[in-house]
């Protein structure tokens, strides 16, 4: 059974930094691609960041890039996003989630359908 535990989250101010960390157990950590969401109170969960597989390739939607990287130690089991320059707007509950199928052909993906596996979220929350 998956499970993905998140970590890191916590109150920053505003030009801060976090990193957020995803512990996952189960098998064949290393064949899936993997993502990272957010949801702000009142609004839909969206999508910020992906890693395929092998690490080899990264999507972020445009509200954070430049800002955040995401990153994949597979021989930990454990995704990571480094969150700089964080904005009062980057406040939510962060997801971490792991696609529904190995080795995924185009890398990445940023549709929260795609992935099967979810944590239980951490709090975000930046201070202007």
């Amino acid at each position: 059974q998956v499970q993905l535990v998140e970590s890191g989250g916590g109150v920053v101010q505003a030009g801060g930094s976090l990193r957020l960390s995803c512990a996952a157990s189960g098998r064949a950590f290393n064949w899936f691609a993997m993502g990272w969401f957010r949801q702000a109170p009142g609004k839909e969960r969206e999508f910020v960041a992906a890693i395929s597989w092998s690490g080899g390739s990264t999507d972020y939607a445009d509200s954070v890039k430049g800002r955040f990287t995401i990153s994949r130690d597979n021989a930990k089991n454990t995704v990571y996003l480094q969150m700089n320059s964080l904005k009062p707007e980057d406040t939510a509950v962060y997801f971490c989630a792991k696609d529904r199928i190995s080795t995924r052909v185009t890398g990445t993906t940023s549709n929260e359908k795609d992935y099967a596996y979810w944590g239980q979220g951490t709090q975000v929350t930046v201070s202007s």
